[in-house]
């Protein structure tokens, strides 16, 4: 039998450093979760965000989680929680603080855990959705980014996108609609993206509205967001999108994301990890689904005025370094 685990939670926010606008909605803070968990001596660490379009909230998540207490204390198994609990942010911070623990109840790392030989990631550099000018001046502040993500919505589609590739013909330039757009506008808007050489059109329909994607030839890779929460949504979305986005604050932990590798991996399917924003003990975890990823987008902790301590270190070329024991993992 597991012997029993102390549970701490609490809230934790970090402004951003401007304010963050993607289809109707802007973010001017993170406000995440943080959960602790100790047994036997060790601690292990996770953070939850959540999704606002799901309706999770710093205390929604609080709330799930302290309902969790009395099974959690008296000692949880991943297994237990991922059969529990529902997906999403609260699940997260519990299925990652608990893989967190067991690397360091063992004095091992997650990379010996999953048998991995892990390679340091280059993410993109998001930009917010924002007039043509000033998503082009960002874009040229990230110039040591070769790879950028555009947030768009329905307004000014190519204007921003011809900016932004005037300013930075070099770079690798992924589109984010966030469920933007009707299939009329994917339509309409796919050629000349096409020729501004757009390599991947994220979620541009809503969530329910993408019926209308099978036995559709895009002539740019679409990749499913929204429309793939977590693995009940794989096959739905393997059958209408190219690129399936996997974040744990979607799936409910590192768990179920690596459930969707593995199928992924089985069905030749491309993967690439994203956030929802968070500070560099979010993206650790998501570090590890990103060694199975052809786009990493794990950039949230630029966002903020300041990460934490013992942060993951971005470097020159977007380059991330691979997180310390201190961190996570």
């Amino acid at each position: 039998m597991p012997s029993e685990m102390k549970l701490t939670v609490y809230p934790r926010t970090f402004p951003l450093a401007a304010p963050f606008a993607i289809t109707g909605y802007t973010f001017t803070h993170l406000e995440c979760v943080w959960v602790e968990l100790e047994q036997d001596g060790a601690m292990g660490r996770g953070e939850g965000t959540g999704s606002y379009y799901l309706g999770e909230s710093q205390d929604s998540l609080m709330q799930q989680i302290e309902s969790m207490r009395p099974i959690i204390e008296a000692g949880v198994t991943r297994d237990q929680v991922n059969e529990v609990m529902p997906r999403g942010g609260a699940r997260n911070a519990l299925d990652c603080a608990l893989w967190d623990l067991a690397c360091k109840q063992q004095n091992t790392s997650i990379w010996d855990t999953l048998s991995l030989s892990p390679r340091e990631l280059i993410t993109v550099a998001t930009i917010g959705v924002a007039s043509p000018e000033e998503m082009a001046e960002q874009a040229a502040r990230w110039a040591d980014f070769p790879a950028l993500k555009l947030k768009l919505d329905g307004e000014l589609v190519l204007e921003r996108v011809r900016a932004i590739r005037e300013a930075r013909g070099d770079a690798t330039l992924v589109i984010d609609v966030n469920q933007g757009w009707t299939m009329e506008e994917l339509v309409r808007y796919t050629p000349p993206l096409h020729d501004l050489d757009v390599s991947l059109i994220e979620q541009p329909l809503g969530r329910g509205a993408d019926e209308a994607l099978l036995g559709y030839t895009s002539l740019i890779p679409l990749g499913a967001d929204e429309s793939c929460l977590g693995l009940s949504d794989y096959g739905f979305a393997r059958e209408r999108y190219d690129v399936i986005n996997v974040k744990l604050d979607k799936c409910g932990g590192l768990t179920e994301a690596l459930k969707i590798v593995a199928r992924a991996h089985s069905d030749g399917v491309d993967l690439m990890v994203g956030n929802m924003t968070g500070t560099s003990l979010s993206m650790a975890p998501s570090f590890v689904v990103g060694q199975h990823c052809v786009v990493v987008d794990i950039d949230g902790p630029l966002l903020l005025e300041a990460d934490i301590d013992n942060g993951l270190e971005y470097r020159d070329g977007g380059i991330v370094g691979l997180p310390r024991a201190e961190l996570w993992g």
